[in-house]
């Protein structure tokens, strides 16, 4: 059998029946662009650790199809990994007679660029979120006071609130995916499983929702003119847009996140409650996440420690 044939039965018969949809997409997309240009070709038992090989190296120093250039090494790892779970599947399967998976170098992984919010570019954005007649601008400040993920945040209805207890309940995500060849928002289940958890809520951020909820006509927090959900593409957009108004060097959604968990570490939180709060899988994500935050905590501590000696 052909690697094209068995990845498409791979796919749609396999992958399909548990992965999420925007996960699917991302298989079928890498595949269809990537894989079976290259390998498509090949039988399965002619994929040789050679072969697979030559496929990394090419796709690591001209693997970008709009410039021709390098991809980055996380996307080659993922891309790499994504063929060695379809070969896997095939050999336990019986449609590859290969004996195990061909090993494979892969390219050392790109460390994940954290950048959050300097003390005084929060302060604005807090500041002209919470004045401004746009309600959903506080959606902005909810992320910078939870951590929580864009998803997580335009997936939230008020039903996720609880006020006497000061809770907030992640239960859900919402994305943008494609579906019968056209463009979606999804609402999915959350991103792992310990992303489902509950969010102990400061009372200046309930006091916030209680007020928005007095004039909202949505089961949604964050919504449309027509009560919808909002879109992350639109969401996105939207907080590009006030980034450029207060004259804030951009940076992305997510950096709302990277935000949070610094000034938490900055404020003496634990990692163990700062890992749960995000929804890590466990510390060590977190631990390594925020490895510079944690040394100028740490630096700060010991200075303070330093004050004790007796000159």
């Amino acid at each position: 059998m052909k690697l094209n044939d068995w990845l498409n039965i791979w796919l749609n018969k396999y992958v399909k029946m548990s992965a999420k949809l925007r996960t699917y997409n991302i298989y079928k997309e890498t595949i269809e662009k990537h894989i079976n240009p290259v390998l498509g070709k090949y039988e399965l038992e002619e994929l040789t650790p050679d072969i697979l090989q030559n496929f990394v190296l090419e796709k690591k120093e001209k693997g970008n199809l709009i410039t021709g250039g390098q991809l980055a090494n996380n996307t080659v790892i993922g891309m790499t990994n994504l063929l060695k779970q379809a070969i896997k599947a095939a050999i336990l399967l019986g449609n590859s007679s290969l004996g195990a998976t061909p090993y494979v170098k892969l390219p050392t992984p790109n460390e994940k660029e954290v950048t959050a919010f300097e003390k005084c570019e929060q302060e604005k954005l807090e500041k002209f979120c919470l004045n401004s007649k746009k309600k959903n601008y506080v959606g902005i400040v909810i992320c910078l006071y939870t951590g929580i993920r864009l998803g997580e945040l335009l997936s939230l209805t008020w039903n996720d609130v609880d006020f006497d207890k000061r809770y907030l309940y992640i239960n859900k995500t919402t994305y943008t995916a494609k579906r019968d060849d056209k463009y979606a928002t999804i609402i999915d289940t959350p991103k792992t499983k310990s992303s489902t958890r509950v969010i102990p809520l400061p009372k200046q951020i309930v006091d916030i929702l209680k007020k928005m909820k007095r004039s909202s006509k949505s089961n949604y927090i964050i919504s449309t003119n027509k009560s919808k959900i909002v879109g992350t593409r639109s969401y996105q957009r939207t907080f590009e847009t006030i980034q450029k108004k207060l004259s804030i060097p951009y940076k992305n959604f997510h950096s709302l996140r990277h935000t949070f968990a610094t000034r938490a570490i900055e404020m003496g939180m634990d990692v163990k409650t700062l890992s749960e709060i995000l929804g890590h899988k466990n510390p060590v994500i977190t631990l390594t996440r925020y490895t510079h935050s944690m040394m100028s905590y740490k630096t700060d501590m010991m200075n303070k420690m330093g004050k004790m000696l007796v000159a």
